[in-house]
């Protein structure tokens, strides 16, 4: 697009007036370091910076604009009332500008990052594809992912986050879907949703947005996800375990490293599924893609065939490496609440074999007054799936070794004092789970457990 276009776009105006012809042919950048030549940076102000003392940065990367609020000294800008809103607009004025293009909305409490990476991988074997780089899942996010689509793009996968009400319809309107997934409704934000009705009123905002002729594919085996398909004008597909569902899994196996493989019902004679990534909760994942594949007119055949190469994409999620002690790691520690952190654990299990295993959990942030309990919920199922030895890292997570009562137990206070112990009592035949939320730092440190200390955060 020249900057004219992006101006009309966003309803900004250009300084210079006659910058209108440079053309914006790299990659639309909110973060200056990930600018090259041809991008066009947008100079968000959050919370603790202001985007637009980075354009300079931006423009020596090769960023041939910016998209900001304010006019940026010696580079062309698009200069808009409200940089988010703009943004917007430039990520639906490039959906309209690909008429082929289908868009698939993924959205639930846990399960969106793996489920649209594998959903990428098949439909990229049938036509060009595009879909989020890890977890671009919000506001910023999205128009991100969407500003990657180009007029010869046939498929989006867009992945939809919330943390309130009404966010995943904001989301439906700069990539609307005609295919929606969700996956689950869990408690992940139920701090600040304030309920898991809530959670999943605003789930049902991407099906709600479904137009008649698009199709639902819902999970039949989460309740408030069933329910879903009366609040929706589109098509619905039940996918699950349950009886009645449209699609389903019979005879599910795992493999001696967690791997799925079940029979597929419902896509006209049974036929066996076999899944490469770590985990039983992926059956219902890929029973989702599976459906939504189909839609776009995928043939089962080559869907399940996909499935059965499609790894893993996005770190720290269900990671699984062989460390130098023997001793097997398991790093899922993107993120956690008290679903993930459920299926994480039964993983664990499922995957030791009869092995010893070792549970290293963090917080589950965003819990609010819910989050003693839940805290202590993951503890009984610690101790009920019979884990040999748990260890909590950091003051929140100390409820969890509350409801682990019996099991053998060491609270550490951070991620360093973590690897200290890990370090020195690791051995072969040991299988160890790393989960907690985000910001707590346990994913790094899986990575410096598998790395070492120079590979920690790439």
């Amino acid at each position: 697009m020249t900057l004219a276009e992006v101006a009309a776009a966003t309803g900004g105006s250009l300084v210079p007036a006659d910058a209108g012809q440079i053309a914006v042919d790299g990659p639309v950048v909110s973060d200056s370091r990930q600018a090259g030549p041809g991008s066009l940076y947008v100079a968000r102000i959050g919370e603790f910076a202001d985007g637009h003392r980075y354009a300079g940065a931006a423009a020596e990367a090769g960023a041939v604009a910016t998209l900001g609020s304010r006019a940026i000294e010696g580079m062309p800008t698009v200069v808009v009332a409200d940089v988010q809103d703009a943004f917007a607009a430039l990520g639906r004025a490039v959906v309209d500008r690909a008429p082929a293009l289908r868009i698939v909305g993924i959205t639930g409490s846990s399960g969106k990052t793996s489920t649209k990476d594998m959903l990428g991988q098949v439909l990229s074997r049938v036509g060009e594809t595009i879909s989020p780089e890890g977890s671009l899942n919000s506001e910023v996010g999205v128009p991100l992912t969407v500003c990657r689509v180009t007029p010869t793009t046939d498929y989006l996968v867009a992945e939809m986050g919330a943390t309130g009400v009404g966010h995943i319809a904001y989301l439906t309107r700069i990539a609307p879907p005609t295919v929606g997934i969700v996956l689950n409704v869990g408690r992940a934000h139920v701090g600040e949703f304030g309920s898991v009705d809530a959670i999943a009123r605003t789930k049902a905002e991407l099906v709600e947005a479904l137009p008649a002729d698009g199709l639902a594919v819902l999970n039949a085996d989460d309740p408030r996800v069933r329910a879903m398909r009366d609040r929706t004008d589109a098509r619905v597909l039940l996918v699950g375990r349950s009886p009645d569902a449209d699609l389903r899994a019979t005879e599910v196996r795992l493999d001696p490293l967690g791997r799925a493989s079940f029979t597929l019902v419902g896509a006209g004679d049974p036929r066996p599924v076999q899944l490469a990534v770590h985990g039983e909760h992926h059956v219902g994942n890929a029973l989702a893609v599976i459906g939504a594949a189909i839609e776009l007119g995928v043939p089962v055949a080559q869907a399940i065939s996909a499935l059965a190469d499609a790894r893993a994409l996005s770190r720290w999620r269900m990671e699984v490496h062989e460390l130098d002690s023997g001793a097997t790691l398991i790093n899922d520690a993107y993120n956690a609440n008290p679903d993930s952190m459920t299926a994480a654990l039964r993983a664990l299990q499922a995957m030791a074999g009869g092995r010893h295993t070792v549970a290293v959990l963090g917080e589950m942030r965003e819990l609010g007054e819910d989050s003693e309990a839940e805290h202590q919920a993951i503890g009984e199922l610690v101790r009920e799936l019979g884990i040999d030895r748990l260890v909590t890292v950091g003051a929140g997570a100390a409820a969890i070794g509350r409801g682990a009562d019996g099991i053998p137990t060491e609270q550490v206070a951070d991620v360093d004092a973590a690897y200290a112990l890990l370090r020195d009592s690791l051995g072969p035949g040991d299988v160890v789970l790393l989960k907690s939320s985000r910001d707590s730092g346990l994913r790094y440190l899986g990575d410096r457990m598998a790395f070492g200390d120079q590979e920690v955060g790439s």
